[in-house]
C-alpha cells in the first residue's frame, strides 16, 4: 500500500459558535466528503439539542468533517475554521451566548494536536487579534450526532431570519477569501 492509499480520509471535530455556520461553509470545501453537526466536549450521555442550549452538560455545538488529506490538509481546515469565527470570545460567537458557542478544536492524533498548538502560537504571535486565542484544545472524545433538522440546516433553509442575517454574510466573506478552495 502506498503512502497515498494509506489515508484516504481524516476527521475534524471543530465548534466556533452555531454549528450551522460552520456546516453551511465547510460542505462547499474541495476535499471535505461529509459534515455533520453534532454536539462533543462535554460529560453527558447522548445529549439533545435542548439539553445542550441550556449549556449545562459542558458539550459544545460542532462539526465533525470527514475530508481526503490528499485534497485539503488539516491545517488548511484549521486556517478556514480560525477565519469564520472569532476565537478570543471565550463563550461566545457574536449574540449566540454560553459555553456550547465556544471555541473548540477536538483533535483525533497526537499530530492534530501539533498542527492546532502551533497555529494558536503562530496566531497569537502574529497580533492578528487585540486579545489572546481562547479556543480550546481537548483530545476527541464521543461525538453525538445532532436531530435531523440540524443537518444541513443553511442549505434547506436559506431565507430563515438567522440564515439570512448571519450565516450568508459568512458564507460569503469565505467564498471571496477562500475561492481556491470550493468545490
Amino acid at each position: 500500500m502506498s503512502e497515498k492509499e494509506s489515508i484516504s480520509e481524516e476527521v475534524a471535530t471543530l465548534g466556533g459558535g452555531c454549528f450551522w455556520c460552520l456546516d453551511a461553509i465547510y460542505s462547499q470545501v474541495k476535499g471535505v466528503n461529509q459534515v455533520i453537526v453534532g454536539f462533543a466536549g462535554g460529560n453527558a450521555a447522548n445529549p439533545t439539542y435542548k439539553q445542550v442550549s441550556y449549556g449545562n452538560t459542558g458539550h459544545a455545538e460542532v462539526v465533525q468533517i470527514s475530508f481526503n488529506p490528499s485534497v485539503i490538509t488539516y491545517k488548511e481546515i484549521l486556517e478556514i475554521f480560525f477565519e469564520i469565527h472569532d476565537p478570543t470570545t471565550p463563550n461566545r460567537q457574536g449574540n449566540d451566548i454560553g459555553p456550547q458557542y465556544r471555541s473548540i478544536i477536538l483533535y483525533h492524533s497526537l499530530e492534530q494536536k501539533k498542527i492546532a498548538e502551533t497555529m494558536i502560537k503562530e496566531l497569537n504571535a502574529s497580533g492578528r487579534w487585540e486579545k489572546p486565542i481562547v479556543t480550546e484544545l481537548k483530545q476527541y472524545d464521543q461525538f453525538y450526532v445532532a436531530e435531523d433538522y440540524h443537518q444541513k440546516y443553511f442549505q434547506k433553509n436559506p431565507n430563515q431570519g438567522y440564515c439570512k442575517l448571519v450565516i450568508s454574510p459568512k458564507v460569503e466573506k469565505f467564498k471571496k477569501q477562500f475561492s481556491f478552495l470550493l468545490q
